[in-house]
């Protein structure tokens, strides 16, 4: 692949990680702007009990799980929207990030919860994952990895020199860790 083809790819892969992630902290904002908690849970948990369009395990799931701690799960689930679009938005853990996002979507499909946006965003999760490593390229992990490398590279350059030196002064080289 051309240098100008790989640059393309993951700058469109790196907009659509960002737009996901956009996506996600505008979620997350409209649930803590609305009071999303416990009452919301449990919504939730009466809407699928009998709804023939839920699955019949996560039926199982929402009165077990989600009905037995309404008041947890209110605050976690917009604390993990606003987690996964800062995330999204930074490049950080790209890929594990994008995977959540689907097992969070899907969980809002199961529960018959079912908003415009929500296709839109499993089309853009599913490009994220396959372009994984293009929608990293420009990220802070990516920032963060090349740095700890060219840290790396002048240490062990320094190393190296400093044998050399050593040799060169007629000293015995300190050990090399």
């Amino acid at each position: 692949m051309s240098v100008v083809r790989e640059r393309s790819v993951a700058v469109a892969a790196t907009v659509a990680r960002v737009a996901l992630g956009l996506l996600w902290l505008h979620e997350g904002y409209v649930k803590y702007h609305a009071g999303f908690g416990r009452s919301d849970i449990l919504l939730v948990v009466g809407s699928t009990a009998n709804n023939p369009r839920v699955p019949h395990f996560y039926t199982l799931f929402t009165n077990d799980v989600l009905g037995r701690f309404p008041g947890l799960f209110g605050f976690v689930v917009p604390l993990i929207e606003v987690g996964l679009g800062v995330a999204l938005v930074l490049g950080i853990l790209t890929p594990v990030a994008a995977a959540v996002s689907v097992l969070q979507l899907c969980s809002y499909w199961f529960a018959d919860q079912l908003i415009t946006q929500y296709p839109i965003m499993v089309a853009l999760s599913a490009a994220v994952l396959a372009f994984g490593s293009a929608a990293s390229v420009y990220s802070v992990t990516a920032v963060v990895l090349r740095r700890r490398r060219d840290a790396s590279s002048r240490a062990r350059g320094e190393r190296q020199r400093s044998i050399v030196d050593a040799i060169a002064l007629g000293r015995r080289p300190r050990a090399v860790r």
